[in-house]
């Protein structure tokens, strides 16, 4: 037997589904949100319902956007010579808050991951690929795992006049960009 109401019940088993948050967790969450003013949780509940409805990939870099291209693919103030290839658009957010690079980025929407049946073709790999092949980028930093460092050499085989970066100095190789964001990602 459930010992909540049943939409309260059903609030906990939804946030309790969310990353990192447990019962215990989501049960805190669902009385917080009982007790705050009742335009802040109709907010919440309308932020939820609109980045399901307005949020995209860019077509350029695949990061997260309202429009067809993100603030940064038409941002003209751009080195548009040098690509930063990270795995998750919460990297790309990491490495802008650094304020460190300021050319323009590939998100691969993920890593490769055999064990978990993720492997290039689940990726924006060949994306990527048709973008520097057809880029003007002398430069490519993989501000990636070392798991992803196998789509570097990917993309080496068929862009072979680049320069193949995998991370600065200073960045520990396994940790993550969202770690590191006040480190510098090189020049």
């Amino acid at each position: 037997m459930d010992k909540h109401a049943g939409a309260v019940s059903e609030l906990v088993d939804q946030l309790g589904r969310l990353p990192g948050v447990g019962r215990k967790s989501a049960e805190r969450l669902a009385f917080h949100l009982l007790r705050v003013p009742e335009a802040e949780a109709i907010a919440l509940a309308d932020a939820i319902r609109r980045i399901r409805s307005d949020i995209r990939y860019c077509q350029a870099c695949f990061n997260l956007c309202e429009e067809e291209l993100c603030a940064i693919c038409r941002s003209g103030d751009r080195d548009t010579t040098r690509l930063c290839v990270v795995e998750q658009p919460r990297d790309l957010m990491s490495l802008e808050q650094s304020q460190a690079f300021n050319g323009l980025y590939h998100v691969l929407l993920g890593r490769i991951a055999p064990l978990d049946g993720i492997g290039p073709d689940q990726l924006t790999i060949d994306a990527l690929v048709d973008r520097v092949r057809n880029g003007n980028f002398s430069e490519v930093i993989m501000a990636t795992t070392q798991m992803s460092k196998a789509m570097a050499r990917r993309c080496t085989s068929v862009t072979y006049w680049l320069s193949f970066r995998c991370r600065s100095r200073g960045w520990p190789v396994e940790s993550p960009p969202e770690a590191c964001w006040n480190m510098p990602i090189g020049k």
